[in-house]
């Protein structure tokens, strides 16, 4: 086994895939302290991301992250994903496309973060109300 992840060439092609089939590309992304995004624009610990060519300049989606400059509200700002924290990316028109799993941490990462914790449960974000939009592609 290669130990190379997935997440990134699916990634690119999922978007690839948008771009060709004339849909936009929507990205979900987990933001935390390594993600560069407009936090007012944050909700629940996750921003939704229009990728698509008409909406970004300089799209560059590597291994580690996806970058780009975007306009929020006639701002511009530079855009900066871990790639690990793309949550999912899909079609706005069709709601087609693909959800990751959450990274997974090995025991040594977990029982550290127990004791920085003090043995509290640490709690994710809260669980998105409404229909689901995604549709799993086979």
């Amino acid at each position: 086994m290669s130990g190379l992840p997935q997440q990134p060439y699916l990634l690119r092609a999922l978007y690839e895939w948008c771009v060709d089939s004339g849909y936009t590309p929507y990205v979900n992304v987990r933001v935390d302290a390594r993600t560069r995004v407009p936090m007012a624009f944050v909700r629940d610990g996750q921003i939704v991301l229009n990728i698509g060519p008409n909406a970004v300049r300089n799209l560059q989606m590597d291994n580690e992250w996806v970058s780009f400059s975007a306009r929020f509200g006639g701002v511009a700002h530079e855009i900066l994903v871990p790639v690990g924290n793309v949550v999912a990316i899909y079609a706005r028109e069709t709601g087609e496309g693909m959800v990751f799993a959450p990274p997974t941490e090995t025991a040594a990462e977990t029982e550290g973060m127990a004791e920085a914790e003090g043995q509290q449960e640490v709690q994710g974000p809260d669980k998105p109300k409404g229909k689901p939009k995604l549709r799993v592609v086979k």
